[in-house]
């Protein structure tokens, strides 16, 4: 893979990490409602990607839509729930389980087969993840950080399904945000308060927010990702989105002050060390590409 190749995927590492930062800074002190957030930034993709969902109706459209809302707004849902206390370095640590955590459903709902290099990724995956969590004692950061969990857990189990559809990821990306935005922005007007008041508090903040995790990250970042993965091959690729989780940490200490103790770095790197196992580990049921990439 040439350099300038290596230059733009670590640019999407940054847009990643910052994707966190951003998506803190408008759930925690702009206040905006979280759910109500995530249906948002999934109706601007819609707009956006119109042309591709005018290409027809694809087969299968509740498995697509089903799928396609694990794997963006209801993970990201969930994600900014927890981010309204938890950090964002915690959540970059976190966000590692979703790998071990896609191979372990791989396992039970592909016949998936792990052998003891493996297991050991997860394994040490796991414990990174859980001594990550631990490492934060108030019960409000808890909760966070459980909700964190939820969502790359709830990514993992949409992710183990993706290869069943016949479809490239930009038109899966438009109909998962589709079946994001028809589910979250209901259920954001029947459970939150507060819309509009946050809105109309802080008009610009929340606009470029919105903008920057709908059109910078999860259209431009995730499509260039999209392109190199099809370019180059998955172990030239893959390995290299590892970086985002620890772009977040630095990024989350340096932005938003966050408190980053030596059992969240020591549980980061540990977890770092199995995923890198498990990616590397060749699958046989599921491609590399869901395996670190970051949500729709």
């Amino acid at each position: 893979m040439p350099n300038w190749s290596i230059l733009v995927l670590v640019v999407c590492n940054v847009a990643w990490a910052l994707n966190v930062i951003v998506g803190k800074v408008a759930v925690d002190e702009l206040a905006a409602p979280p759910i109500f957030f995530a249906g948002l930034r999934s109706l601007l993709v819609v707009l956006a990607l119109t042309p591709l969902l005018l290409r027809g109706i694809p087969r299968h459209l509740p498995q697509v839509l089903a799928i396609g809302l694990a794997i963006s707004g209801g993970s990201f849902a969930l994600l900014f729930v927890g981010l309204q206390t938890a950090d964002p370095a915690t959540a970059g640590a976190i966000g590692l389980v979703g790998a071990p955590m896609t191979v372990l459903f791989a396992i039970i709902f592909l016949g998936e087969t792990v052998r003891w290099r493996r297991a050991l990724g997860m394994a040490l995956a796991f414990g990174g993840v859980l001594l990550a969590i631990l490492s934060k004692g108030s019960m409000a950061a808890g909760e966070g950080s459980l909700l964190v969990f939820a969502s790359a857990l709830v990514g993992a189990l949409g992710a183990v399904f993706v290869k069943r559809l016949e479809m490239d990821g930009m038109t899966l990306q438009a109909w998962a945000a589709v079946a994001s935005a028809i589910v979250l922005l209901p259920l954001s007007l029947a459970i939150e308060q507060g819309q509009v008041a946050a809105f109309a508090a802080s008009p610009w903040q929340l606009a470029g927010c919105l903008l920057f995790g709908s059109l910078v990250v999860s259209i431009a970042a995730t499509g260039t990702y999209f392109v190199l993965f099809k370019r180059y091959e998955a172990n030239e690729v893959v390995p290299l989105t590892l970086l985002h989780p620890l772009m977040t940490i630095a990024l989350g200490a340096w932005l938003t002050n966050d408190v980053i103790g030596w059992r969240l770095l020591v549980g980061a790197l540990i977890a770092l060390a199995g995923v890198a196992i498990i990616v590397i580990r060749p699958s046989e049921t599921f491609t590399k590409r869901f395996l670190t990439r970051p949500r729709l």
